[in-house]
């Protein structure tokens, strides 16, 4: 009997040796190094997921990597706008050290500096192949971009081996796509130029010519150059050729995403794959346009809700699925009128997109920051739902962790036990951000200083989270932050605010008294 057992356990040892050099020999990634794939929505809510149990809209599939993975219910974008959220995830920087991290215009400058470390250089240096598809809003080369040459400074000049995107957001120009350094698309015999400045003489924009808009008319501030039946921010001239379908903008970017894991399944890959739903315009395709009951939002998220369940099974059908980590989130809050008359408010009926939080998109208030959180790597992880605060800002970090980089970042915070549903505890405190204002959470408790501004964005009907006074709000027990403790706990109040000017530094007082000035 010992003989057999020793012969069984060399002919053990023997396969195992086998297939490690099967391994090798076929140049599959170990599973130290997995492929990453972020996927990154755009304005969608806590409540627009259904495994939330939130609202009344169906996502099956971001439900099914929800399923397979991990589900956080305490997870975090830095900022209630997109550009400086997308700027945290990238560097691991909180957006406010950067006076430039805001909304930017089409035509910006590429706002992240190119000797800054990016998640995509450090993990280009670890061997991955590294891709970005779709919202990019972080800027473009030097500033007055020559449309009709190649670009300097793109993302790949950031990490990025590979990059197909829009330069802004949808409703900004230009209406075109960018792949690596050229516009795709664009003739010699018909430039393309941009301002953000003025019109270009004899061109049409949506007040000279309100018939030109087709299909969307505008509500606030999209009342410039028309294209494609919608009115966008900005001016346009020429490009024609170049000019995208917005009905089939999410059957390009998740072509091209499919395309990179193709081109790269044989090594470990990074994929940024930043979808551009449910931001405005709302113009989805014809198999989800009508289709949710809720508008065009809803449309939009059930077309965005689609893109995640075709990317994944892309990694299943590569037999990708139990070597890549996938992580999904959203650069902020969410928002239903944001500029078009799109039917978002009027057949909103009682979905909610912020869930139980308060606030959305632009706001200091939870729901501006507090967004869908989920992790996935089969096999890899335990499944559940995770309590533990999280944040895109520590990707960086986690991720280098994960793959063995030592590179490091100002603010972001090796999280990775608690990614992986190791640990029961994430960050400790986190300073959030809306349009140039500070917040602070630390454990079950949330701060936001006292800021001079009007209680409600109008034009968008959400709470901006400002007051002439401090807010104390216990998240615990008070999720929706209806009764502020400022004056009930006025220990905790002065903790909280201590730890927020230890951590902010001089820049608490800069951005306290910026605003009182305004």
């Amino acid at each position: 009997m010992r003989q057999l057992l020793v012969l069984a356990a060399i002919a053990l040892l023997g396969c195992q040796t086998d297939r490690s050099k099967a391994t090798a020999q076929s140049g599959k990634t170990p599973m130290s190094k997995p492929n990453i794939l972020i996927i990154y929505a755009d304005d969608l809510g806590y409540g627009d997921v259904s495994a939330y149990g939130q609202g009344t809209l169906k996502t099956p599939n971001i439900d099914r990597l929800a399923a397979s993975g991990i589900r956080f219910t305490n997870g975090y974008a830095t900022s209630a706008t997109c550009t400086p959220s997308r700027f945290a995830l990238l560097t691991g920087v909180y957006p406010w050290r950067n006076e430039n991290a805001k909304i930017l215009p089409g035509d910006a400058p590429l706002l992240i500096d190119t000797t800054a470390i990016t998640v995509a250089s450090m993990l280009k240096k670890q061997g991955y192949a590294t891709g970005v598809v779709g919202k990019w809003h972080l800027g473009l080369g030097n500033g007055n971009v020559d449309w009709n040459k190649a670009i300097a400074k793109t993302p790949n000049d950031l990490g990025f081996d590979e990059s197909y995107i829009m330069a802004a957001t949808g409703d900004r120009v230009p209406t075109v796509y960018v792949e690596n350094r050229q516009v795709v698309g664009l003739q010699a015999s018909d430039p393309l130029s941009v301002s953000y400045e003025k019109n270009f003489p004899g061109q049409p924009t949506a007040l000279t010519n309100p018939e030109l808009m087709t299909k969307m008319k505008w509500h606030h501030g999209h009342n410039q150059s028309v294209v494609n039946g919608v009115p966008r921010i900005g001016f346009m001239k020429g490009g024609k050729n170049a000019t995208w379908t917005d009905e089939t903008m999410a059957d390009v970017f998740l072509g091209k995403a499919k395309d990179f894991v193709d081109q790269h399944k044989e090594k470990p890959f990074f994929l940024y794959y930043a979808l551009h739903e449910p931001h405005v315009p709302r113009v989805p395709g014809a198999k989800f346009a009508g289709k949710s009951g809720l508008g065009s939002r809803g449309d939009a998220i059930l077309e965005a809700d689609w893109c995640v369940g075709e990317i994944m099974k892309k990694l299943k059908a590569d037999g990708l699925l139990d070597n890549t980590l996938v992580i999904l989130s959203s650069d902020n809050g969410p928002v239903l009128n944001d500029g078009y008359y799109d039917e978002a408010v009027e057949k909103n009926g009682t979905h909610t997109p912020w869930g139980k939080f308060r606030g959305g998109k632009y706001s200091l208030f939870d729901a501006g920051t507090h967004v869908p959180f989920i992790v996935s790597w089969s096999g890899h992880i335990k499944k559940g739902v995770s309590d533990a605060v999280v944040c895109q800002i520590d990707l960086l970090a986690s991720l280098a962790a994960l793959v063995g980089s030592v590179d490091k970042t100002t603010d972001s915070e090796n999280i990775l036990d608690a990614l992986l549903g190791n640990a029961e505890t994430g960050r400790q405190n986190l300073v959030l951000e809306a349009s140039g204002r500070l917040a602070f959470r630390a454990g079950e408790w949330a701060f936001i200083p006292s800021y001079p501004g009007r209680p409600l964005n109008k034009e968008v009907n959400i709470e901006t989270g400002l007051s002439q006074t401090p807010q104390l709000y216990n998240l615990q027990t008070d999720p929706g932050q209806r009764t502020n403790l400022a004056t009930a706990n006025p220990n905790k109040l002065a903790e909280l605010e201590k730890q927020m000017k230890a951590l902010v530094g001089d820049a608490y007082q800069a951005k306290t008294d910026e605003l009182k000035l305004r």
